[in-house]
C-alpha cells in the first residue's frame, strides 16, 4: 500500500463510511470554529473536507500551520451532515475526522493566495508561477491542454497519420520573424537556428515517400507577445500530406476541429462544414482576413454613390476624386437608439486615428429620408441605391468611412467589432470557423515598394503554369488557406510548390536569384529535383485551441510556464548573462553598447 495516501482527494463517497483513510495534499483553507477546525485538503484530483476537534492533541499544531503546507491525514470517513453536504465538490457528502497528521512540506509565506481565482499582477502570477498553477482556473486549464492534445494525437492516429519529430537546431530561415540563434561550439563563428516550424522539414518528410506526417511541434520566434500570442515559443498541430489537392486538406482539419471542439466544449458550432472565403471578399466584407463569423455585421463599398450629382456631401466627394474608396456599416432597427450611442462611436473611431465615422438613420415620411448630421447630403434616390447596396430598410442607420483602402480595412474592422459589442450582437456560447482561401502569392512593400511573397514562399500558384501571367505577379493567386475561429487565426496552411523550376521562377519576381535560393533553401531545392509528391497540409496552434476552448482571452492562461511580455521567465531568470568560459567556448565576444 502507497505510504501516502488509500485515496485521492476526489475518491471518498457515502458507501466509504466508517473507512479508515490516508489522504496527503496541500491545506487549501482552513476554517476556524473555536472547539472545531475545518480544512480543505487538495490535490490535483480534488478536495476533501477533514476535521479535528480541540481535544486531538494535534489541534493547535494544525491550527497554526501556513495555507499550502503538504500534509498526511490519518482519519475515518464520517457522512456530513445535510445541512453542511457540499454539491460543489465530489466529495461533498463525507469528510474526514483526523486522528493523526504529519508535515510533508513546510510552506513559507504565501506571497499570493491560491484558494481564490482574485487577479493578480503578472510579475506575481509569472515569478511565481509554481503557485499560480495550483489554482483551480488554470489548474484545469493546464489538464484541459493536456487532454485536448491527447485527443489530437488519438484522432491523428485515427487518420493514418505518423508521428515523427523534427529537428530543434537547424538552419536560419530568411522567411518570417527573427530567429533564435544558437551558436555552435564546434563549428567557431556558425549557428544554428531554433525552427520558427517544422516546415521544410515536414515537405522533406513527404519526398522521403512517406504519405501522411503530424507532430505536436515546438516552434520558436522572436517576437512580441500578444494576446493570442506567446513570445519565444509555442506548439501547433503540424500535419502534411501526400498526393492532395486543398480539399483534401480541409477534409481532414474540419473533422478534426469539429470531434475536438465539439468533445471538449458545450458551446454551439455555427458550422460543421465551414464556409470557403475569398481573401478579397474578407477584406471587403470584413476588413480583415481574420473575421468573426459570430458577428451579423457586414462591409459594404458605397464609393459610387459619391459620384452621383444628388449627393451633396462635398468631404467625401472630393476624397473619392482622389482615389479614396467609402465602406458603410449598417446596423439593423436601431432608429430609436439615443444621438450618444452614434457620437460615442465617431469619437472612438477618432481615438483609433481615423477621421471618424459619419453616420445617418434611414426614416420614411411621404419619402425615404436620412436623420442624422450627414442624412441632408443624400438625394431619396442616392438613399435608394445605399439601401439596396447595402441590403438596409427603413429604422436602420449606416455608419460611414472613407479613405485609402489599407486605412478604410483597419477602421471598418475594428468598427464592426466595436459596434457588435456595443449592440450585443455576438453570441458567447458558439465557435464559428471558416476558411479564408486564394490568397494572392505576392503583396507590394509599402516602405519600399518591391514585390514580396504575402504568405508561405513553398505554396503552389493557383491555375496551369503555361497560363500564368508572371508580367503581373499581385493578380497571381496562391493555395494558401487560414483557418479562422470567432475572430482567431488558428492557422496557415498550403499546397506547396513541389516543382524545382517554377519555384526559381516564382522567387525572382520576389527579388531572389538562383544562386541565392540555391544557398538559403539548399535542403529544400535539391531534395525537390528528385522526385516530389504533390503535397501540401497546416499546423493548428495548440495554444489558441486551447485557448478558445477554455474560454480564457489571454494565451498565457493556457500556458504551462509562459514568458513576460518582454520575453523573461520570471521564475526562471532567463535571458541571463553567461560567464567569461562559456563564450570563451563558443568563440563569443560580447559588444557592450555605449
Amino acid at each position: 500500500m502507497n505510504k501516502y495516501r488509500t485515496h485521492k482527494c476526489n475518491e471518498l463517497r457515502k458507501n466509504d463510511v466508517n473507512k479508515n483513510v490516508s489522504l496527503s495534499g496541500w491545506i487549501n483553507k482552513k476554517r476556524d470554529h473555536g472547539n472545531l477546525l475545518f480544512i480543505d485538503l487538495r490535490d490535483n484530483y480534488g478536495i476533501t473536507q477533514c476535521i479535528i476537534d480541540k481535544e486531538n492533541k494535534n489541534f493547535s499544531e494544525l491550527e497554526k500551520t501556513q495555507l499550502e503546507t503538504v500534509i498526511k491525514v490519518n482519519g475515518k470517513v464520517v457522512n456530513r451532515s445535510d445541512d453542511t453536504k457540499n454539491k460543489d465538490i465530489e466529495t461533498g457528502e463525507i469528510e474526514i475526522v483526523i486522528s493523526e497528521y504529519e508535515i510533508l512540506g513546510s510552506c513559507k509565506e504565501l506571497p499570493m493566495p491560491v484558494f481564490s481565482d482574485q487577479e493578480y499582477s503578472e510579475e506575481i502570477r509569472l515569478k511565481y508561477r509554481f503557485l499560480d498553477l495550483r489554482r483551480k482556473k488554470i489548474h484545469e486549464n493546464i489538464i484541459l491542454r493536456s487532454k485536448v492534445i491527447s485527443f489530437l494525437r488519438s484522432e491523428m492516429t485515427k487518420l493514418d497519420f505518423l508521428e515523427f519529430q523534427t529537428p530543434i537546431l537547424t538552419s536560419s530561415s530568411p522567411e518570417g520573424a527573427r530567429d533564435f540563434l544558437v551558436p555552435s561550439r564546434l563549428n567557431p563563428g556558425k549557428f544554428y537556428a531554433l525552427p520558427q516550424a517544422p516546415q521544410q522539414f515536414k515537405q522533406l518528410i513527404m519526398v522521403s515517400g512517406f504519405d501522411k506526417y503530424f507532430q505536436i511541434a515546438p516552434c520558436f520566434r522572436d517576437e512580441d507577445a500578444r494576446a493570442d500570442r506567446s513570445p519565444g515559443e509555442f506548439y501547433q498541430l503540424d500535419l502534411e500530406m501526400s498526393f492532395v489537392e486543398q480539399e483534401d486538406v480541409f477534409n481532414i482539419v474540419e473533422k478534426l476541429m469539429v470531434n475536438t471542439f465539439k468533445k471538449f466544449s458545450n458551446k454551439k458550432l455555427l458550422h460543421d462544414v465551414f464556409p470557403k472565403i475569398p481573401y478579397s471578399e474578407a477584406m471587403l466584407k470584413y476588413g480583415s482576413d481574420k473575421p468573426d463569423l459570430r458577428n451579423p455585421l457586414i462591409i459594404n463599398d458605397i464609393t459610387e454613390i459619391f459620384n452621383r450629382e444628388d449627393v451633396s456631401f462635398d468631404i467625401f466627394k472630393k476624397l473619392v476624386r482622389s482615389g479614396s474608396k467609402v465602406r458603410s456599416i449598417t446596423t439593423k432597427k436601431t432608429k430609436d437608439k439615443p444621438r450618444s450611442f452614434f457620437d460615442n462611436i465617431d469619437k472612438w473611431a477618432k481615438e483609433q486615428g481615423a477621421s471618424g465615422l459619419a453616420y445617418f438613420t434611414i426614416e420614411k415620411d411621404d419619402k425615404i429620408s436620412a436623420k442624422g448630421p450627414v442624412g441632408k447630403f443624400f438625394s431619396e434616390e442616392a438613399l435608394l441605391e445605399i439601401m439596396n447596396i447595402t441590403k438596409s430598410n427603413v429604422g436602420d442607420s449606416i455608419f460611414l468611412a472613407c479613405g485609402n483602402q489599407n486605412e478604410l480595412e483597419k477602421i471598418t474592422a475594428l468598427a464592426r467589432d466595436k459596434i457588435a459589442k456595443d449592440l450585443d450582437l455576438i453570441d458567447n456560447n458558439t465557435f464559428a470557423f471558416c476558411w479564408i482561401v486564394d490568397y494572392p502569392m505576392y503583396e507590394k512593400d509599402e516602405l519600399t515598394n518591391k514585390i514580396k511573397f504575402s504568405h508561405n514562399p513553398f505554396s503552389m500558384p493557383q491555375g496551369e503554369l503555361k497560363d500564368k501571367d508572371f508580367e503581373n505577379p499581385l493578380d497571381i493567386l496562391a493555395y494558401q488557406y487560414d483557418i479562422v475561429c470567432n475572430g482567431i487565426e488558428l492557422s496557415s496552411g498550403a499546397i506547396r510548390n513541389h516543382k524545382p523550376d517554377l519555384m526559381y521562377k516564382l522567387f525572382s519576381i520576389a527579388g531572389y536569384n538562383k544562386t541565392e535560393v540555391d544557398k538559403e533553401f539548399s535542403g529544400m531545392i535539391n531534395a525537390l529535383s528528385y522526385g516530389a509528391p504533390p503535397h501540401g497540409g497546416i499546423a493548428p496552434g495548440i495554444d489558441r485551441i486551447v485557448m478558445l476552448l477554455a474560454d480564457e482571452k489571454n494565451i498565457r492562461e493556457v500556458t504551462m510556464f509562459p514568458m513576460n511580455q518582454n520575453a523573461q521567465d520570471l521564475m526562471m531568470n532567463a535571458p541571463s548573462e553567461i560567464n567569461q568560459d562559456q563564450l570563451k567556448e563558443l568563440n563569443l565576444l560580447i559588444k557592450t553598447k555605449n
